[in-house]
């Protein structure tokens, strides 16, 4: 019988604790952090930060660059913000058609897209998402350039009035922190072995016996279904779903989010959201200049921080995050 390797026996729990560590260090900042911060701001920054897992279950574990996923997020902002509004369908049940929207957009826009590789899956998710940019330009039910104003927040589950700045919050929290843990569930699962294999030789993953553009639309479908989640999380918290939703700068942003925190970190998205959230909220008044402080920032990260600021982080710490 073969002994055990004691040097994968000592990795293995220490990047467990490390993970459960960092864990209960997110869970209580967010708990405390209303305290001292805005809930609005904070409420806006846990979308993003679960748009950007999202979005970093595609690109950083399987290896794809969608250049479209504005799609996905803004579709679901759009379909929640209509049926709370026009339907009088609770938050709950909203969320739930928005982040639905999401996955079919997603399966059918991957069923597309994977059929190409590199800068041509890029191209074809950007191309997909701005053919849908201008439809929500001049279809009628998502007001156009006004967008979907003044959505009811509503009763959750008929009990939890989310009007109050508390309660909303709270349900905020919970779904960012149920998606987050489920994508590291995906992540450590042997499907999500499988995706990394795919991700660091595809074609070795072919000749094992992987089907791999079934992982791949599978990975594509579950990444879409998160970024609508959080789009449609969005439009409640807002009450709003405009164009800048599901336009194109908002899948750059998205990119950077996920490149500035750390690609291929389950906690790396998290940090680059509120980097990014963080820029543009205090650095408003510089007006299109936050653009461009932002390009110089991604700069920054690149030659400096190349695995992010968390990737760099865990490296020189010799930890998994």
């Amino acid at each position: 019988m073969t002994a055990a390797n004691p040097a994968v026996a000592a990795v293995t729990p220490t990047r467990s604790w490390s993970e459960i560590a960092a864990f209960a260090v997110m869970v209580g900042f967010f708990v405390i952090a209303p305290m001292f911060i805005y809930p609005l701001f904070l409420m806006k920054a846990l979308c993003f930060a679960l748009f950007a897992c999202a979005f970093n279950l595609l690109l950083g574990y399987v290896g794809l660059l969608s250049f479209g996923h504005a799609l996905y997020f803004g579709w679901a902002s759009y379909v929640s913000a209509y049926v709370a509004k026009a339907w009088g369908v609770t938050p709950e049940i909203a969320i739930l058609l928005g982040a639905a929207t999401g996955g079919a957009l997603g399966l059918i826009a991957g069923s597309i897209a994977i059929r190409r590789q590199g800068i041509y899956f890029a191209m074809i998710t950007l191309a997909l998402a701005q053919m849908m940019y201008f439809f929500a330009v001049q279809a009628p039910f998502t007001g156009g350039e006004d967008g979907i104003q003044s959505v009811p927040r509503g009763w959750l589950f008929g009990l939890i009035d989310l009007r109050q700045q508390t309660n909303m919050y709270v349900t905020v929290l919970v779904i960012f922190l149920l998606s987050f843990l489920l994508i590291r569930r995906i992540i450590n699962s042997p499907f999500g072995e499988v995706l990394k294999a795919i991700r660091e030789n595809e074609a070795r993953a072919i000749s094992l016996g992987y089907k791999t553009d079934r992982y791949k639309l599978m990975a594509f479908v579950l990444s879409a279904t998160f970024a609508g989640l959080a789009g449609a999380t969005k439009a409640i918290v807002f009450q709003l779903a405009s164009l800048t939703d599901v336009d194109w700068p908002m899948s750059g942003e998205v990119v950077l989010m996920t490149l500035v925190g750390g690609l291929g970190t389950v906690f790396g998205p998290v940090a680059g959201a509120f980097v990014v959230i963080a820029m543009e909220n205090y650095l408003a008044q510089i007006g299109q200049w936050v653009l461009v402080v932002q390009g110089a920032i991604f700069v920054i990260c690149v030659l400096l921080f190349r695995r992010g600021v968390i990737g760099e982080l865990a490296h020189r710490l010799r930890i998994r995050l």
